[in-house]
């Protein structure tokens, strides 16, 4: 299947050639950039799909059009023992990608320089694809998720994106004058760069599209790197959520939710949630997913990129969330911690608060699915405590807790067991409504 033009898929891999992407130095490593991590361990959307957790040992992993090999380095650092397979068309570019692999270790990931038409050449299916900065440059949107259907499980989980039309209009109507004005006829070089640079210093600022596409500091940073990503980027086009959505639909994916998805909650559009117009009190509770979403961009389109996980149709099986369990379904539930929080760093900064009888702000640790600050106390943290040891049960934590603040602090009057079991349950289903907490069913913990 050619999901391509051949001649726009040559003038892609020479760009990419001529400058691997993305541009990050071989020793610059991601073990500690909890936030990438989280969206590339395969927990984050398992669990927000089933309420349960895949072990990365058994596992499977695609990174289509893994450039350089960043984002490769990302999911082995993110799922330790999980297998995987980097494919892309710029050979330059793979062995940058094979490189940084061996620097850090990881010495059984395989590359191939294949397209994405190429893929079920493998031979494999995947339990993952990570099929990042990819899509948006496919001419046909449905024959290349068809192709990356072909090759996904069927309870497995495609993670990819789109440009956003409507975020990046301004740049489409950039690269839209510089093709008029000849710079995107072949691969852009140093002459068309320089093309670009100097457009924009001799622009006025007050100049409309450079007060809407251009950054002095990013373009200082890496000069090539962002005029080619930006204004001079073969195959660029947007999207909107309804072009997802129909994609979505005509192959038979189901959307598990947007990568960000907290982000795109339209309660972060108005000042006061609690107080909103009659008309919306009443629209809101009505609107289906696709709704929310597209009124959202439609609203702010603040998204760079339309970032989603999807699946199989029919594959996401049925639960219910934690604020629908009954007290019998709390007392069997097994309590963890998101795995990028799992570190000893976290660890001492929740000691030494409640040492020190401070809240702690543990979105400082962990800032992607995080709308606002968020804090634990110093009760709440030595509740949970434990958790940087070992997952535990609902019920030993509520053991802990009694023993923690055994008296009413006000009247002295002994704790009631069932208020500090109420307590902590609310505590823990707000912490799991942003994946710092993962709250599972014993006979689910190890699906996958």
């Amino acid at each position: 299947m050619q999901v391509q033009n051949a001649e726009l898929q040559e003038k892609i891999r020479q760009q990419f050639d001529s400058a691997p992407y993305p541009n990050i130095p071989i020793d610059q490593s991601p073990k500690h950039d909890a936030n990438a991590l989280y969206v590339h361990n395969l927990n984050t959307p398992f669990y927000l799909r089933s309420q349960s957790l895949i072990d990365p040992r058994q596992v499977t992993i695609l990174d289509v059009g893994c450039g350089s090999g960043y984002k490769t380095l990302v999911l082995a650092e993110a799922n330790p023992g999980a297998t995987i397979v980097g494919i892309d068309l710029s050979e330059k570019s793979l062995e940058l990608a094979r490189q940084r692999l061996d620097y850090y270790g990881f010495t059984q990931v395989q590359f191939h320089a294949l397209s994405l038409d190429q893929v079920t050449q493998l031979g494999l299916e995947f339990d993952y694809i990570n099929c990042d900065e990819v899509l948006y440059l496919m001419p046909d949107l449905v024959q290349a998720l068809e192709a990356l259907k072909a090759v996904l499980k069927p309870s497995g989980i495609l993670r990819s994106n789109l440009h956003s039309l409507y975020q990046r209009q301004h740049f489409f109507r950039a690269q839209e004058l510089f093709t008029l004005m000849g710079l995107m006829q072949s691969n852009p070089t140093d002459p068309e760069i320089n093309a670009v640079l100097d457009t924009f210093k001799a622009f006025k600022d007050g100049v409309p599209l450079k007060k809407e596409t251009w950054n002095p500091q990013t373009a200082d940073a890496d000069p090539q790197e962002y005029v080619l990503m930006n204004f001079l980027f073969q195959g660029d086009q947007g999207y909107t959520i309804p072009d997802l959505f129909a994609a979505l639909q005509e192959t038979q994916l189901e959307l598990i939710c947007m990568v960000n998805q907290p982000h795109w909650d339209l309660n972060l559009v108005f000042q006061n949630p609690q107080e909103l117009p009659a008309f919306w009190q009443t629209a809101l509770p009505q609107l289906a997913m696709e709704a929310r979403l597209q009124i959202f961009e439609l609203i702010a389109p603040v998204h760079r990129l339309l970032d989603f996980w999807c699946g199989h149709a029919g594959q996401t099986p049925s639960w219910q969330p934690p604020q629908a369990w009954q007290p019998s379904d709390w007392q069997t539930a097994r309590v963890q911690i998101h795995p990028q929080l799992h570190r000893d760093s976290v660890k001492a900064d929740l000691v030494e608060c409640i040492q020190q009888q401070r809240s702690i702000e543990i979105s400082r640790h962990l800032a992607a699915p995080a709308t606002a600050p968020l804090w634990l106390s110093p009760y709440l943290a030595a509740c949970l405590l434990p958790l940087w040891e070992a997952p535990q049960r609902f019920a030993t934590l509520c053991q802990r807790a009694l023993q923690i603040r055994s008296r009413d602090p006000v009247t002295l009057k002994p704790m009631n067991p069932h208020q500090t079991n109420q307590e902590l349950r609310d505590a823990l289903i707000n912490l799991e409504r942003y994946s710092y907490i993962l709250l599972t069913q014993p006979q689910k913990s190890q699906a996958g």
